[in-house]
């Protein structure tokens, strides 16, 4: 059956190609959909991050392990003993596209605008409690906190963190990302249409990439980033070499294109990104521990995970993937595993009896719960799968379905019981930081999970200076959410990128999300 998915895919494509080749020396990557905009604190698309990575560079760099912090501009960084003042010692070789030199005044800019209320970065969070930011001499920042913050350096190696150049942002304002940018990375901002295509220049003075590369310096003279939406055109422009890169694979033809010759296959074991339903713990039917238990018992995610797709992600059987920093085994035996007979007796025991419909019913409330998610293909999907096993056991989940345009601000309401989405993370305690926090309360914690212990424990993973105080209660805060099922795991995506036959040196990375990085050692033969 996926043979014939895969042929009758790729058959399609072959209709809808135009055998243009890519031009001599220009990487063309293809993504399904553009950014909002190319401003590091003010978008957290993924396809903002793609570019910015290519487009600035962070004061660190991320390991391909996903847990250890390299140099970025900063070629070495000093903690106090109290854990609230990192000094950054920059290099001296870095310049901006615009030839300007980079000092430690940009640095301190960069950072000030990421906190300043009227930026309205919707992850301004991830910069720390900060105190000060200040510039010691022209290349020594000193980043001083009001209190510990074990994240520091994996949060300043994301994208928000990226250093911009002040004078454009002025000159820009708003339009900063939009008509244009100034940053120190390996490319450099030509074009941008929206909807359609992102056109870099290669830096010519750029020689100080992260050391995870063989190549300091960029490879390629052009990368052109271009929004194809349908994944057999991106299938056919990708064998018929007229790209030369992309992420977005529909899942059905992955383990076929690892088969074709004419086409290159990387992966990320450490890649965490991750599927789950979310219930609001204080809306009727939900808030019963026992419904929730059960329905992690009922949900078949090995069937879910083949089904949906075709194996090429694994079951959740725990809040985070095994890989991550921080990462608790004790807590990952919590969460239930598939048994839709215990599910059965785990409703029986709490009183919910089968009713005439074959819902459950208890004290006159009906096993009934409406979920809400972003309408695409793969949630449809896995939905229309949780929905079936959880009829099997006398729940009713109804679905409600939202175009991304007003879907997010849907997910911000009380108007559901449940949700479902799909996120990045970098350690656990970036991950549970983010959706358990009681602060965090209606979004992102939209479970409007509020437990004091649970806070007490991400506070101290936070802040405690010894690491080993830092993993007990970064565990502790994992396994009272195991414990109570707040969430059911579902799927964990691999990452995948195929390259043309032309390209060499592409390695998929995984950093938010983003495959190529910086993609330094990419080259093309012709």
């Amino acid at each position: 059956m996926r043979k014939l998915a895969y042929a009758a895919l790729l058959a399609l494509a072959a209709g809808t190609a135009h055998a243009q080749p890519a031009p001599r020396n220009t990487l063309v990557v293809l993504r399904e959909i553009d950014a909002d905009n190319y401003d590091p604190p003010r978008s957290t698309a993924r396809s903002a991050g793609e570019s910015l990575y290519m487009m600035s560079d962070t004061l660190v760099s991320l390991d391909w392990d996903m847990k250890t912090v390299r140099p970025g501009l900063a070629e070495r960084w000093d903690v106090s003993e109290d854990g609230r003042l990192y000094t950054f010692h920059l290099r001296r070789d870095v310049t901006f596209c615009d030839g300007k030199p980079f000092t430690a005044r940009d640095v301190v800019y960069t950072i000030n605008r990421w906190l300043d209320p009227a930026t309205r970065s919707p992850v301004r969070w991830r910069a720390g409690p900060v105190k000060e930011v200040r510039a010691k001499d022209d290349y020594t920042v000193e980043y001083e906190l009001t209190e510990p913050y074990g994240e520091l350096l994996y949060q300043l190696s994301l994208f928000f963190a990226s250093i911009v150049d002040q004078a454009t942002v002025e000159k820009l304002g708003q339009n900063f990302g939009v008509q244009g940018f100034n940053g120190t990375g390996p490319y450099c901002w030509v074009s941008w249409t929206p909807r359609q295509e992102l056109v870099l220049q290669r830096h010519p003075n750029y020689r100080w990439g992260p050391p995870i590369y063989r190549n300091p310096s960029p490879q390629v003279e052009r990368v052109i980033w271009r929004v194809v939406p349908e994944s057999q055109t991106r299938l056919a422009a990708l064998q018929t070499g007229q790209a030369d890169a992309t992420q977005y694979i529909p899942n059905v033809a992955i383990n076929q294109l690892r088969n074709v010759p004419t086409v290159r296959m990387s992966t990320q074991e450490n890649y965490f990104w991750d599927y789950f339903l979310g219930f609001k713990v204080d809306k009727p039917v939900v808030s019963d521990p026992a419904i929730r238990r059960a329905i992690n018992q009922a949900v078949n995610r090995s069937a879910i995970v083949q089904a949906v797709w075709f194996g090429t992600a694994q079951p959740a059987t725990s809040y985070l993937n095994p890989n991550t920093a921080g990462y608790d085994a004790e807590a990952a035996k919590l969460v239930p595993g598939y048994d839709p007979e215990a599910a059965r007796r785990t409703l029986d025991e709490a009183g919910w009896r089968m009713g005439p419909d074959n819902v459950r019913v208890k004290g006159g409330q009906r096993a009934s719960f409406l979920t809400y998610a972003i309408n695409t293909q793969t949630s449809r999907q896995y939905l229309e799968a949780i929905q079936a096993d959880l009829r099997r056991i006398g729940i009713e989940m109804r679905i409600q379905l939202w175009d991304a345009t007003v879907g997010w601000g849907k997910l911000a309401t009380q108007e559901f019981d449940a949700f479902t989405m799909s996120y990045p993370y970098v350690t656990a305690t970036d991950a549970f930081s983010l959706y358990f926090d009681s602060r965090n309360r209606p979004t992102p914690n939209r479970m409007n999970w509020n437990d004091p212990a649970t806070d007490e424990a991400l506070t101290q993973a936070k802040v405690a200076l010894d690491p080993a105080a830092r993993a007990a209660a970064i565990a502790q805060a994992q396994r009272i959410v195991a414990e109570n099922n707040v969430w059911l795991p579902l799927a964990r995506e691999q990452i995948w990128v195929a390259a043309s036959q032309r390209t060499e040196g592409v390695r998929a990375h995984g950093i938010y999300g983003v495959a190529l990085y910086k993609g330094l050692d990419i080259r093309l033969t012709r």
